[in-house]
């Protein structure tokens, strides 16, 4: 039996000569006989697809099925049309989530020849077998579950089909201190981009530059540290009202921050209010230039991710435990909960529900079963003294003399 195809997927082509002339390592997509070059040099250290070559493969996915939206059979759908057709509507490379082009590729190199009925508790275990993380995998199944939902909604399959979820992990419960953020926080700001000389009689020296290339990873880290908002919410800060940005007001010092035109999910993002320091914060670098529109700019151009320089930033704060840019979000619960803020006001300031505040971070506050750990040590108190009757005595009648 001849081996189906996978569907079109990202190879790193190694370096080699061709015509007499060197071509470095390449990422190229395959599909079956055919390879498209991304026109992206591969490092040697890399082991996986940077985020360039995985959108270009998505264009190409996209470009290349061209699914026929019309109601058929679970058994003759491929999934990598109804992934194609997920794509296409949530934006294509317009999508204002970054990490939706990541899980269609790999979602794509393994399911995209299967069709729908093969979406089973088997090879859904297989998919989870195959993903270095559990947590990675349930994550790409989630998106895969979206995708068939969204065709169900469209009425463009027939039959019931259901994604098996591997368990959810325990929650993440990473925050750091305010010593190490304040560390973070000055290791982006004052570092310096460090240059190597390619020529003349100082080559292969290495320059102190003057460009502040982190400088944004600290204005990031502010706002994290601050808000406790999601990290797409603070990369798409701007000062203006634009469609796909939130947006921040400095009359009111009020946050905006799900993004304009974007409906509501259950991760809410309400608007609320910045903290006065941080807000004079914003407000000098709005006013001294240094941001043009977005808080967390690069080299003048918004970013959408701070996944590498806020790496960097961590390495050179030498703060030796895992923190990513998510952390913030932990970061900013624990220490309401350290200050003893109600759990109402402080889940309403986050956007998260008050059972999942105490839940995760409850032990943090000052109350946390605080009648408990003073019940238990506390001493049986003693039963107050009854006052004794006196008894009284009865007095005697005198006997009466005889005549």
């Amino acid at each position: 039996m001849s081996r189906s195809s996978k569907g079109p997927y990202l190879y790193k082509r190694p370096a080699r000569r061709e015509g007499g002339k060197f071509k470095p390592a390449m990422w190229v997509v395959r599909d079956k006989q055919k390879v498209v070059s991304t026109g992206i040099v591969a490092a040697a250290t890399e082991t996986s697809p940077p985020i360039e070559a995985e959108q270009f493969l998505g264009k190409y996915i996209a470009e290349k099925f061209d699914p026929t939206r019309r109601a058929r059979d679970i058994a003759v759908i491929l999934i990598g049309d109804v992934l194609g057709i997920y794509y296409h509507d949530k934006g294509g490379k317009n999508c204002p989530d970054p990490n939706l082009i990541g899980h269609i590729n790999r979602l794509n190199e393994f399911w995209g020849d299967k069709t729908l009925i093969q979406v089973n508790p088997k090879t859904c275990r297989e998919y989870v077998a195959s993903r270095p993380g559990q947590g990675g995998a349930r994550r790409d199944l989630e998106v895969l579950r979206a995708a068939i939902n969204n065709h169900s909604n469209q009425n463009l399959h027939f039959g019931e089909v259901n994604v098996t979820l591997p368990p959810k992990g325990a929650a993440r419960q990473e925050w750091i201190t305010r010593d190490q953020a304040a560390a973070i926080i000055w290791a982006a700001w004052r570092y310096r981009e460090v240059q190597t000389i390619h020529s003349g009689p100082r080559k292969g020296e290495e320059v102190v530059t003057e460009k502040r290339s982190l400088r944004h990873v600290a204005r990031f880290l502010l706002i994290g540290c601050y808000t406790g908002t999601r990290a797409s919410a603070i990369a798409s800060a701007s000062i203006k009202k634009e469609i796909g940005k939130s947006f921040v007001d400095l009359d009111t010092g009020l946050f905006y921050r799900l993004a304009i035109g974007k409906l509501r999910t259950k991760k809410q993002q309400p608007t609320a209010p910045l903290p006065p320091r941080l807000l004079a914060h914003m407000r000098r670098w709005v006013d001294r230039g240094i941001v043009k529109e977005n808080f967390v700019e690069y080299r003048g151009e918004p970013v959408k991710r701070v996944k590498k320089g806020f790496a960097s930033a961590v390495r050179l704060a030498k703060v030796n435990i895992k923190v990513t840019p998510h952390t913030l979000r932990h970061t900013a619960a624990t220490w309401l909960m350290q200050a003893g803020v109600d759990e109402w006001e402080a889940a309403g300031y986050l956007g998260m529900s008050v059972e999942v505040l105490r839940e995760v971070y409850g032990h943090h506050h000052p109350d946390y079963m605080k009648g408990a750990v003073e019940g238990i040590t506390a001493k049986k108190p003693k039963a107050a003294k009854q006052p004794q009757s006196v008894p009284q005595s009865v007095p005697q009648k005198k006997a009466k003399k005889s005549a």
